[in-house]
């Protein structure tokens, strides 16, 4: 039976990914089996995880996906002594509207599974206070327990020794208290942690962490605290379909961005997988039906993608005569042209008319529910899709028609409609799972 944990804060930018990494590698090195997963939409620490742990992290998201669903993923843990969850946001940050089991927030995903969570608080810049953030916290969801906290950049001895005693006068375990070190800080970049592929380093970076975590908290306090744990029999799981029995996947530093529990999902139904680079000048796969460009920074790589002309004859000649779907970045790729952050633009591939800029870069993020008015791979006409928007990019041109009608989470009609043309498709959202 595992025993399950939740890694929240009360805000982005605290330091869960670094204390979950940490915790994972830790244990891991006294010889547990570790199985991690994200709450909500984020496609880049599933990988952090998989390499802190040797096992493959799924996203487990309450706005997009069923209970059915969301038991059926975490069941990868029944064979792990310690599962971790690691939230994004605050604890109860989620969108004001409910989706299909939840608003998206790391409560739901506690609460649902029964999993206590250890804060991390940075308390920079206040003392007392900590505590009072951490009580308001425990005591805001009856449904949701908090095990304890981990402090996170204490500035002194004496700073942590106010922070503690406020916390134990508060009734909240606090299982141990890091200092500032820069050593395992993770790089950032416009939309996020710098991939865990892009970081030779990286192994290097978590042992550190674990070893530093190690030090400074009490690996078996924080142990005890988890819930014993063993999934439930779901009666469904995802409700995914293949966008085609032979599918020819971009992957690379430029097109990365695809959930995990997709392409999962997709051999899991019996498709078959072949990955090509574009950054390498490669073209799909001549014998797929379907191709799938995901989402990444093409921003980054745009003259080498607009100068790999290999890549875009084949794509074009791909496309002449079977499906191509771009997700956001892939999306991008697909269409006219690409202007990068300097202001210099790039020809793409010219399947759409989307025409893109990084120039004056404008944040589009959230959730998004299409109905599809056309098919596109995978997906009947009228379909609904859940997905996630997150890019920089303004929209210079979207002649094509309108794939799908687009509401964010409050229902609200939004612009990024997706484009189709003849064998292509395009989407700036990256679809999560399907309404049954």
């Amino acid at each position: 039976m595992a025993a399950g944990l939740v890694i929240s804060a009360p805000a982005s930018g605290v330091g869960k990914t670094t204390l979950t990494l940490a915790l994972a590698r830790a244990w891991r090195h006294r010889g547990l089996n570790v199985q991690c997963f994200k709450s909500g939409p984020d496609y880049i620490d599933p990988a952090f995880h998989a390499a802190a742990t040797g096992r493959a992290s799924v996203n487990v998201d309450s706005w997009a996906m069923d209970r059915g669903a969301i038991s059926h993923l975490v069941s990868r843990g029944a064979d792990a002594d310690v599962v971790l969850a690691e939230g994004s946001m605050g604890l109860f940050d989620g969108v004001a509207a409910p989706g299909v089991s939840g608003t998206g927030a790391t409560a739901d995903i506690a609460e649902m599974l029964g999993w206590p969570v250890v804060l991390v608080i940075d308390p920079s810049g206040q003392a007392q206070t900590a505590a009072a953030i951490a009580a308001g916290l425990r005591d805001y969801r009856p449904g949701v327990r908090l095990a304890g906290v981990v402090l996170n950049r204490v500035a002194s001895p004496r700073h942590e020794d106010l922070v503690r005693r406020a916390l134990n006068d508060a009734g909240i375990a606090v299982f141990g208290a890091l200092p500032r070190h820069a050593e395992i800080s993770l790089p950032k970049r416009h939309l996020g942690l710098v991939q865990a592929e892009e970081q030779a380093e990286i192994g290097k970076l978590i042992d550190e962490a674990a070893r530093f975590v190690a030090e400074h908290v009490d690996l078996d306090a924080v142990l005890r605290s988890a819930a014993s744990w063993s999934p439930q029999p779901a009666a469904n799981g995802l409700n995914v379909t293949p966008p085609g029995q032979r599918i020819a996947l971009a992957r690379d530093a430029a097109f990365s961005f695809v959930y995990p529990h997709m392409l999962e999902a997709w051999r899991g139904a019996g498709a078959e997988i072949s990955t090509f680079s574009p950054l390498s000048d490669e073209a799909p796969d001549a014998s797929a039906d379907v191709c799938w460009l995901p989402g990444g920074y093409p921003e980054l790589h745009a003259g080498k993608i607009a100068a790999n002309a290999r890549f875009r004859s084949g794509l074009r000649a791909f496309a002449e005569t079977r499906p191509v779907h771009g997700e956001c970045g892939g999306y991008m790729v697909l269409g006219t042209a690409l202007t990068d952050a300097d202001g210099v633009r790039h020809e793409m591939t010219g399947l759409l008319g989307l025409e893109t800029s990084f120039a004056k870069r404008r944040m589009h993020l959230g959730y998004r529910l299409a109905t599809l008015a056309a098919p596109m791979p995978g997906h009947r006409p009228s379909a609904r899709l859940r997905g996630h928007e997150f890019h920089y990019s303004t929209i210079l041109a979207q002649p094509d028609t309108p794939l799908a009608v687009v509401h964010d989470a409050t229902g609200a009609v939004i612009a990024e409609t997706g484009s189709q043309r003849g064998h292509a498709t395009g989407t700036f959202f990256h679809l999560i799972a399907e309404d049954r």
